[in-house]
């Protein structure tokens, strides 16, 4: 697994985009008319987005807490420290289970079968063999502190016991958080567009004129965001 998760690692931002990619290959739902009623659409949309902004939510306090510096070097697996406050004090892999919530999310807002009973397996098991191979490393680095911390937190349970006291004590950092997670949000956000606005058009009253209009409307919103953000990243104008 550990080999497994070193070849995967190489490649984690590309899956993640690949697997989001996969929300629209055709499907039977988990939520039909026949079943539901014809208010079906309203258990895919309240139970998908409740669980996807929980899986953004999750990531902006890991980030905004206390971010990880642990993305890789030259593909495999990096640390500059042992990071074990924040969020990592209740979970070992916050981000990771930030992007898993994430993703089952927008699968229950596709009203996707196929994508929340095989894709999200899937990717599971892939980040199950990152998560081994990051450890593998860490533990390799850290010795008994990478030890002990596992002892105390979870790999991928989110421990609640004092989740309050930690946000209290901390500052949480937001253009911290927006710098490292503008592009995720960006494309998170388009796919929740489209889903909505193609997926349910019971929603616009099945005009697709005024789909097209709040379609041009939110993408276009979305972009000039997007293009604002890197700009002034990019000029050092918007900076932690």
């Amino acid at each position: 697994m550990v080999a497994i998760g070193n070849f995967f690692f190489k490649y984690r931002n590309w899956i993640f985009i690949l697997f989001y990619a996969a929300l629209f290959i055709p499907s039977w739902p988990i939520f039909s008319p026949g079943d539901f009623g014809p208010n079906y659409y309203i258990w895919p949309i309240t139970i998908g987005l409740i669980t996807t902004i929980t899986g953004q939510l999750i990531r902006g306090l890991t980030i905004g807490l206390a971010y990880i510096v642990r993305g890789g070097k030259e593909g495999k697996p990096y640390a500059e420290g042992l990071v074990t406050e924040g969020v990592f004090n209740h979970c070992r892999n916050p981000l990771y289970v930030g992007n898993i919530l994430m993703l089952l999310g927008v699968g229950i807002l596709a009203n996707s079968l196929v994508y929340v009973a095989i894709v999200i397996p899937i990717f599971l098991f892939i980040y199950q063999a990152i998560v081994l191979a990051e450890e593998n490393f860490l533990r390799g680095k850290f010795g008994p502190g990478f030890d002990q911390y596992c002892k105390k937190v979870n790999r991928w349970f989110p421990r609640m016991k004092g989740l309050g006291t930690t946000l209290a004590s901390m500052h949480f950092n937001w253009k911290r958080w927006i710098l490292k997670e503008h592009t995720t949000q960006f494309i998170w956000l388009i796919g929740i567009t489209l889903i909505l606005l193609f997926n349910y058009p019971e929603l616009t009253g099945y005009d697709d004129w005024l789909r097209n209009i709040l379609l041009g409307v939110i993408l276009g919103a979305l972009l000039l965001i997007y293009i604002l953000i890197r700009f002034l990243k990019k000029t050092g104008r918007f900076v932690e």
